[in-house]
């Protein structure tokens, strides 16, 4: 595995006594993978219950983000709780820039409707694996005993049932956080990254847009400093890659937690803030969820630094619901990615500064989309 390869060559020091715990562990899991044991008529009806909350909630992207914030208010020790909410907002933002001002332009409605459906599979395959290991750890909660042998009968990976039963030994909030990120960007590889659809009707289809004016390789945190809005975040350059994606994870969780006053300020904004897919969430000065254009009217350069030029229209960033409709899925495909414990060398925290400074390329970001918004109606990446 290549991407074990990389990692390790990273890690010059040796694994401390907790991850040699689960390094053994993980171990174990290979040589003796689960066996789906009976249930009993009580375990059948948790099951069933979970599964019951997970697809009621697994709606949409609005109700998958409220749903991660909601769970880190009664489990604040899940860090990924909201870790995901913020990242999940970003891709709403993504899926509704798709009917915005620019993308909209750029590309025709069969190409937007494509790159939606790509987002919102992998939006909704990470909430349908995630959540149900939440809603586990809360029964576990009530009823005081461990009940992650049941993680099977939801398909999630072995390798969450060995960090699940460590968090509850240890306590360790980046080491379950960490995991989750992994366990994630694994699960998405096989049924997202390299499905065949998705290769020829997005990957090979808006690389264009992808590399070089596509926001969604930025992942902002807003917040609220001194009365103004303040970004921070990280930028995706190599979104294939599993490697990159996880130490983007990494990566993500330092900008956020790492710096206390600023994860109170950026957890502050997101209570007060309801998720609704508008980028006029977080700066209503440059956005709105009403289209201020007249149709068939060319679009003029308008933004300066993040900023409108006097006179100018606001971009338009529709509210999700206004944009798309909920999708109905196919069922996830099943399948463990687990098959190598060396993947315990992600798990280490390591002490890399992030300043989260990205205000300033996304500022860039839309400056280029706007240019080719204006110099071209549409740039058509396949035959329509």
């Amino acid at each position: 595995m290549i991407i074990l390869c990389k990692i390790m060559q990273q890690k010059k020091t040796p694994l401390p006594d907790s991850l040699l715990k689960i390094k053994k562990e993980l171990k174990k899991k290979m040589k003796s993978p689960n066996v789906i044991s009976d249930l009993t008529a009580e375990e059948q009806a948790l099951i069933e219950k979970i599964k019951g909350i997970t697809s009621f909630l697994n709606k949409n992207n609005v109700t998958r983000t409220k749903a991660y914030l909601d769970f880190y208010h009664r489990f604040p020790e899940i860090h990924w709780a909201f870790l995901g909410h913020m990242v999940s907002r970003n891709g709403g933002w993504n899926m509704t820039d798709l009917k915005g001002s620019f993308l909209s332009r750029l590309m025709t409605k069969r190409e937007a409707s494509a790159f939606f459906t790509f987002l919102e599979r992998g939006n909704w395959l990470i909430f349908q694996d995630a959540f149900p290991q939440f809603l586990l750890y809360e029964e576990s909660q009530k009823c005081g005993k461990n009940l992650f042998h049941l993680l099977p009968h939801f398909h999630i990976s072995t390798f969450m049932e060995v960090i699940w039963n460590h968090f509850l030994q240890e306590k360790d909030p980046y080491t379950l956080m960490m995991a989750l990120v992994i366990n994630e960007q694994n699960y998405l590889e096989e049924r997202v990254l390299k499905n065949p659809a998705f290769i020829k009707n997005v990957f090979n289809t808006f690389e264009f847009v992808l590399q070089e004016f596509l926001s969604m390789n930025h992942i902002l945190f807003p917040f609220t400093e001194k009365g103004k809005i303040k970004l921070v975040g990280q930028t995706l350059d190599h979104f294939q890659s599993l490697h990159e994606r996880i130490l983007l994870g990494k990566r993500l969780y330092a900008v956020l937690c790492r710096d206390q006053e600023r994860f109170i300020a950026v957890k502050k904004w997101a209570d007060e803030n309801p998720h609704t897919g508008s980028r006029k969430d977080y700066w209503p000065h440059l956005f709105n969820d009403v289209n201020e254009g007249v149709p068939g009217t060319l679009l003029k350069p308008s933004i300066r630094s993040c900023q409108l030029t006097k006179g100018s229209s606001k971009i338009y960033s529709p509210m999700l619901a206004f944009a798309w409709k909920n999708r109905i899925h196919e069922p996830a495909e099943i399948g463990d990615w687990f098959n190598d414990w060396k993947v315990v060398y992600y798990l280490a925290e390591d002490n890399e500064n992030v300043d989260g400074e990205i205000k300033n390329d996304y500022c860039k970001t839309l400056e280029r989309l706007e240019l080719a918004a204006t110099t071209k109606k549409t740039i058509s990446l396949r035959d329509a």
